[in-house]
C-alpha cells in the first residue's frame, strides 16, 4: 500500500478557519481601538493647547487694555509723536500675535446683543423697541473658536 498524504479532517480544518477568523476579527478591533485612541489623543492635545493659549491671553489682556486706553487719551498735538507711534506699533504687535494664536476680538458696537459673548453694563431703553443692540464697547472681549476668553463689557440700547 502506498503512503497517501495525510489530509486534515474537516473538523480540524473548520476549527482552524474559525480560529483564523477570530484572530482577524480581534486584529480589526485592535486596529479600530488604536485609531480611536489616536483621534482622542489629538483632540485632547488640541484642547490642552487651546486652554493654554486662553490662560496666557487672559493674563496679557490687562496690559493690552491699558495700552489701548492710553492711546484713546493721547492729546491731539501729540498724536504724531514718535513715542505714541511706538505704543501704536506695540498694540498692533499684540493684535497680530493674538490673531496668529487663533484669538479673535468679539464683535461689539452695532452688533445684536448676545449674552454668550457680551456682558451688558447698562441698558438704554429710552428709544423703545425690543431688539437689543450693542451701542458702546467698554472693554474688549476675546474668544478662541466658540470659547470665550473674556466677555466684552458693553452698553446696550433697545431698537425698534
Amino acid at each position: 500500500m502506498a503512503d497517501s498524504p495525510k489530509r486534515p479532517s474537516k473538523a480540524k480544518t473548520n476549527l482552524k478557519s474559525e480560529q483564523i477568523q477570530e484572530l482577524k476579527d480581534a486584529l480589526q478591533r485592535e486596529r479600530a481601538d488604536s485609531i480611536n485612541l489616536r483621534r482622542q489623543h489629538e483632540i485632547t492635545l488640541a484642547n490642552t493647547r487651546q486652554l493654554s493659549i486662553a490662560r496666557v491671553v487672559r493674563e496679557l489682556l490687562p496690559a493690552i487694555d491699558n495700552l489701548e486706553r492710553a492711546l484713546k487719551h493721547v492729546p491731539h498735538e501729540l498724536a504724531t509723536h514718535d513715542y505714541v507711534k511706538g505704543v501704536q506699533a506695540v498694540v498692533k504687535q499684540f493684535e497680530k500675535a493674538l490673531t496668529d494664536l487663533g484669538v479673535e476680538r468679539i464683535t461689539t458696537t452695532g452688533a445684536p446683543f448676545d449674552p454668550r459673548f457680551h456682558e451688558a453694563v447698562h441698558l438704554d431703553d429710552s428709544a423703545g423697541g425690543n431688539q437689543e443692540v450693542v451701542s458702546e464697547e467698554l472693554q474688549a472681549g476675546y474668544k478662541i473658536g466658540d470659547e470665550v476668553i473674556r466677555h466684552a463689557m458693553v452698553n446696550v440700547r433697545l431698537q425698534p
